[in-house]
């Protein structure tokens, strides 16, 4: 489709102005960072893995009535999707000791938590993204409180199916975050899950070996990224079972 105009740009996306009102359209690029943007790369076919990955998860999200900002993938690294007024806040769900967490707390990584756990991150890059208490959210007007026990909820459910999907490919979801924007429909407002899921936005083990199938194989220097996304791809059948990497353009089913 004919390039329009850039909205924006962030680490690992670019959004344009959609066809229509109220559209916008999404493109994944191969760009990989870590430590807010202090360590990068380019890796090639990454974009266009976590486009088709972030289009099978959303559709999961839509067939069990989560509401997304998901439309149609245009093509190998594009998505249309809906506009929406981002919350300035991430929303992790952690279902196992890892990453920050671990080293905040000074648990063992891999340790199982009681039950999951729903953290708010205020979004800025400059700031290192830092966790926010709902006292924060409320005062400073990020959220109100109910909005942020429907995000609460919304989280949990996204985390009950995100498990469901990898449980069933034997993937371990250690965890993940999710950004949620607000939709207007006449004097109605709602609240969708935005932005996107991928392995760049998830915590992935595989259930044997500890294998992990996420950004921190380029966080930590583990191998191929465009391994680890190609292995979720594959066994979560968007990628055909004979693909073992990732070329630059990989052949995905549509």
């Amino acid at each position: 489709m004919a390039r329009r105009k850039k909205l924006y740009e962030g680490k690992a996306k670019v959004l344009y102005e959609g066809p229509e009102p109220g559209t916008i359209v999404q493109y994944f690029k191969d760009d990989a960072t870590a430590f807010n943007a202090e360590k990068r790369d380019v890796i090639d076919g990454k974009g266009v893995l976590n486009n088709r990955l972030s289009e099978f998860f959303m559709t999961g999200l839509t067939h069990l009535g989560i509401p997304n900002h998901f439309i149609k993938r245009l093509n190998m690294r594009e998505q249309l999707v809906r506009a929406v007024e981002i919350v300035p806040l991430e929303i992790i769900v952690r279902n196992v000791a890892a990453g920050s967490m671990a080293k905040r707390l000074g648990m063992e990584e891999g340790t199982p938590l009681p039950r999951p756990i729903v953290e708010f991150s205020y979004k800025d890059d400059s700031l290192g993204d830092p966790l926010v208490p709902e006292e924060y959210i409320a005062a400073f007007g990020w959220a109100s409180q109910p909005e942020m026990d429907e995000i609460v909820s919304m989280a949990l459910r996204v985390n009950d199916y995100l498990s469901g999907v990898m449980y069933g490919v034997g993937i371990k979801l250690v965890d993940f975050k999710i950004e949620v924007g607000r939709v207007y429909e006449g004097d109605y407002q709602r609240l969708i899950v935005a932005d996107e899921i991928s392995p760049d936005s998830c915590r992935l083990w595989d259930m044997e070996s500890g294998q992990k199938l996420d950004k921190d194989v380029f966080r930590r220097d583990l191998g191929d990224l465009a391994d680890a996304y190609t292995e979720v791809a594959r066994r979560l059948g968007v990628l055909p079972t004979n693909v073992t990497h990732a070329p630059t353009k990989p052949t995905l089913i549509n």
